[in-house]
C-alpha cells in the first residue's frame, strides 16, 4: 500500500518515538529552570517539581490516549478540533505554534551562550539554520541525531549526579522539603519547571510518522515521561544537597555551579558541552513538533494553504519546516531568552488545557476521568501562578489569534 503524497511517511517504532520526547524533555530545562525555581519556591523546590510531575503525567496520560484514537500530524489541535469543535482545536494549535516557536528561540540562545557567550544571538541563528536543514532531509535523520545528543546529556548528568553526591560537601541535610516560598512560590516553581517537561506533545505530533500509533504512542509518551522524571529528580537531589536552596536560586549556571563546589572544576567545560548539546536536542524536537502542527493547521486553511506541502522526495512538510525555522531565526538574532521562556510556558500550559478538556470527553470509567480534570485544572492553575508579565503577554497574543479566527469566520 503506498502513500500519497499529501502523507507522511511511517517510520518510526517505539524507541525512536521515546527517544524524540527524551530529547525535547531533557534539553535546556534542566541545566537551566532549576535557579529560577528555587528563587521562586527556596526550600519548596522539590514540591514544586512534585507538582509539575504530576500534571505532567496528567497531561501525558491524556495525550496517550487521545493519540491512540487521533493518529495524526498536529497533536492537541487535532485532539480539540475532533473532540470540542474547531475553535478549540485552533486556540490549541495557536497557542502551541505561537508557544513553542518562542521556546525554539529561548533554546537557539541558550546554544549560543554556553558555546560563545560574545556572540550568543549570531550562534543561536546558525543553530536553527543547520537544524532545519537537518529536519528538511527526513524525519529518520533527526531520529538518529536526536538519540546522539540524548546520549551525551545524559552522561553530563549522570556525571553531575555521581559528582556532588559523592563529594564531601554533599549533605542531607539542605534537602527538607518546606516552602520557603510559600504556596505562590512552589506554584510559581512548578509552572517553570513544567517548560522543562512538556516535550512529551512531541511524540503525539509526530502521530502520522509513526508505526501502529495506537500502540506505539500509548507506550512512547509514559516511557518517556517516566525516564525524564526519574533524571529531573536525582539531578535536582544533587545539585540542592551540594548548593543548598539559597545557592541554587543564585547560581547563574546551577549543574556548574554545583560539580565547582562540590571540588571538581575540571567538569564545567563538559557540562557546557552537556548544555549546548541539550539545547539542540531541545531545538531539534521542538522545531519538528512546530513544524507538524503548522502543517495540521494550514490543511485546515488556519494557516496559508501552501505551508501544507509534503516534500515528494523526503516526505516531510518542507514549507512549514522553513517558515518555522525563518522566524525562529529572526526571534533567535533579537529576544531576550528569559521573556521567551515565560511567555511559552503559558501557551504550553494553554494548549495542555485543551488536551485534558477534550480527554474528558473520550467515553471512559468514571475513575478514569479523574486524571483529565486534574490536568486540566493544574494546567489553569499553573499558567496564572507564573509572573505577571508572562501572564499579560502571553493572555494578549492569544486574544489576537481568538479575534483573527473570528474574523475569518465572519468573513
Amino acid at each position: 500500500m503506498t502513500q500519497s503524497g499529501s502523507e507522511l511517511r511511517r517510520t518510526l517504532g517505539v524507541g525512536d518515538a521515546v527517544v524524540v520526547g527524551l530529547g525535547s524533555m531533557i534539553g535546556a530545562g534542566v541545566f537551566a529552570a532549576l535557579g529560577p525555581a528555587a528563587h521562586a519556591a527556596g526550600s519548596g523546590l522539590l514540591v514544586g517539581l512534585a507538582v509539575a510531575a504530576v500534571v505532567a503525567y496528567c497531561n501525558a496520560t491524556s495525550s496517550a490516549r487521545l493519540a491512540a484514537l487521533h493518529p495524526a500530524s498536529g497533536g492537541t489541535y487535532v485532539y480539540g478540533r475532533e473532540r470540542l469543535g474547531e475553535f478549540w482545536g485552533y486556540l490549541a494549535g495557536w497557542s502551541f505554534v505561537v508557544g513553542k516557536t518562542a521556546s525554539c528561540a529561548a533554546m537557539a540562545l541558550t546554544v549560543g551562550t554556553y558555546v560563545w557567550p560574545g556572540q550568543a544571538h549570531a550562534v543561536a541563528v546558525a543553530a536553527v539554520v543547520a537544524l532545519t536543514a537537518v529536519n528538511y532531509g527526513g524525519i529518520q535523520k533527526s531520529a538518529w541525531l536526536t538519540r546522539a545528543i540524548v546520549a551525551v546529556v545524559l552522561a553530563v548528568l549522570a556525571a553531575v549526579v555521581i559528582v556532588c553526591l559523592g563529594s564531601g560537601a554533599s549533605g542531607a541535610g539542605r534537602l527538607h522539603a518546606g516552602s520557603s516560598g510559600g504556596v505562590g512560590g512552589v506554584l510559581q516553581a512548578a509552572g517553570l519547571l513544567f517548560f522543562a517537561f512538556a516535550g512529551y506533545a512531541r511524540i503525539a505530533t509526530l502521530g502520522e510518522e509513526v508505526r501502529d500509533p495506537a500502540r506505539t504512542i500509548p507506550r512512547a509518551i509514559p516511557l518517556a515521561l517516566g525516564i525524564t522524571l526519574a533524571v529531573y529528580a536525582c539531578v535536582a537531589v544533587a545539585v540542592l544537597s551540594v548548593l543548598g536552596a539559597e545557592g541554587l536560586a543564585r547560581a547563574g549556571a546551577p549543574l556548574a555551579d554545583a560539580v565547582r563546589a562540590a571540588g571538581v572544576p575540571g567538569l564545567v567545560p563538559v557540562v557546557r558541552i552537556g548544555a549546548a548539546a541539550a539545547a539542540l536536542g531541545s531545538l531539534l524536537a521542538l522545531i519538528l513538533g512546530v513544524s507538524r502542527t503548522t502543517l495540521a493547521m494550514a490543511r485546515d486553511r488556519h494557516l496559508p494553504g501552501a505551508l501544507a506541502a509534503v516534500h515528494p522526495r523526503f516526505q516531510v512538510p518542507h514549507r512549514a519546516e522553513l517558515a518555522v525555522g525563518a522566524v525562529v531565526a529572526v526571534l533567535a538574532a533579537t529576544v531576550d531568552v528569559r521573556g521567551a521562556i515565560g511567555f511559552s510556558s503559558f501557551g504550553v500550559l494553554t494548549y495542555y488545557a485543551v488536551a485534558n478538556a477534550s480527554a474528558w470527553t473520550l467515553r471512559t470509567a468514571p475513575a478514569a476521568r479523574v486524571v483529565p480534570v486534574v490536568g486540566l485544572v493544574g494546567c489553569v492553575v499553573l499558567a496564572f501562578a507564573l509572573p505577571w508579565v508572562s501572564v499579560a503577554v502571553g493572555a494578549s497574543v492569544l486574544a489576537v489569534g481568538v479575534i483573527s479566527y473570528g474574523v475569518r469566520r465572519w468573513r
